[in-house]
């Protein structure tokens, strides 16, 4: 039988309801519908409101501003829910509540006031723009540029792999507004009808058919000044790290919901099918593959729990937690899917069984928020005491 993973460390009986309700939503609206959204290429908006409507939109921005109010373990265990459903969709909600949390932390009242409510409704959709073409993985280098100009800036330059892109409302982008390195960049919040503003063509991609991806193009994009910097100008890096410690907890979260799936998936076609007069799960090759797959998702979602503890403590070290989560959580789910799919042998490489797209879906978690080479780059300079 499968293990309790909701009560490892006594979570809290609030945590726990919360995956339940999770969970219930990821089994009734997003599990029936997720292979037809990857396949169509189809990203569900209105489901993505139902689970706005139950708080999902805005999981830790504050309650003062609308908001669930909740700790980062509790988001965790609800995107790892969720993920049971549709990687796809619970990733997309990580990135709009990431979003909806930077407003919020970093907003003043007058952008608060405009931009949360539709945030939390998901009347308005949010997406995250960091990456560009020329720089990856080296953030710090990016080219897309915000000049002043009297009562506007106006923007020049592209961002790369944007999920939501096209489909969003709004749009926080990290431009350079000064000099070379981390301390030029700031962060504008770029509405979609801005003049200037437009979309590449989608990108053709592996998994997360679910979600659009395409890139973010500003030609002369005229932004009114007011209202649009999020903080002080400078502070742009800084602010889109804040960011990423969250996200990187909450697609190790989608990636152990994942992989849970398949191994649920597995587990059973493993009870059932028979081989050489004896099910499958008979065999001690087998029954020692689930065991090693069962145990490393454990231990994942262990250090992942921590790393939340220590985010929500604001722990000094809370970067390194979240980076050894992120790098841990999301190699060991996407090979945790991988072994599953194994186990059903060719019946795992057809879209019927629904593993081979959570493979396809978790594999891009090993590359977003931050590629796991460079969560080693982190935990590595943290260990040498280097910035």
């Amino acid at each position: 039988m499968p293990l309790d993973t909701s009560s490892a460390f006594d979570l809290p009986a609030s945590t726990q309801a919360l995956r339940e309700t999770a969970l219930s939503f990821a089994r009734e609206v997003l599990a029936p519908k997720a292979q037809e959204w990857d396949e169509r290429k189809h990203f569900p908006v209105e489901e993505l409101r139902q689970a706005a409507e139950l708080g999902m939109a805005a999981l830790y921005v504050r309650e003062e501003s609308g908001g669930a109010g909740l700790t980062r373990l509790d988001a965790a265990v609800v995107f790892e829910a969720l993920a049971q459903g549709c990687p796809t969709v619970s990733a997309f909600l990580s990135i709009h509540n990431m979003v909806a949390w930077m407003i919020d932390r970093f907003g003043s009242a007058e952008q608060r006031a405009r931009w949360l409510p539709k945030l939390v409704t998901m009347e308005a959709i949010a997406a995250y723009c960091l990456t560009e073409p020329g720089s990856g993985s080296d953030a710090a280098a990016l080219r897309t540029r915000a000049v002043r100009e009297g009562e506007h800036y106006v923007l020049n330059g592209a961002k790369q792999f944007i999920s939501g892109a096209g489909a969003a409302d709004l749009y926080a982008v990290m431009v350079r507004t000064g000099g070379e390195g981390p301390d030029g960049i700031s962060c504008l919040l770029v509405p979609k009808e801005t003049p200037g503003l437009s979309f590449g063509a989608p990108e053709k991609k592996m998994g997360w058919n679910a979600q659009p991806t395409r890139q973010v193009i500003f030609e002369d994009a005229r932004l009114p000044a007011e209202g649009a910097l999020l903080g002080e100008e400078g502070r742009g890096f800084r602010i889109a790290m804040a960011g990423l410690d969250g996200g990187r907890l909450n697609i190790a979260a989608c990636s152990l919901g994942g992989a849970q799936d398949a191994l649920d998936r597995a587990l059973a076609y493993v009870q059932e099918r028979r081989a050489f007069g004896r099910a499958l799960a008979d065999f001690q090759a087998t029954q020692f593959r689930l065991a090693d797959m069962v145990t490393e998702l454990e231990a994942a979602r262990t250090l992942l729990w921590r790393a939340c503890a220590k985010l929500d403590a604001e722990a000094p070290d809370a970067t390194v937690f979240c980076a050894m989560a992120k790098r841990f959580a999301t190699d060991i789910g996407w090979r945790v899917a991988d072994e599953a799919l194994q186990l059903l042998g060719g019946y795992g490489y057809l879209s019927d069984y629904r593993i081979e797209k959570t493979v396809r879906d978790l594999r891009v978690h090993r590359i977003l928020e931050g590629t796991n080479e460079i969560m080693r780059v982190i935990v590595t300079r943290h260990l040498l005491g280097r910035r």
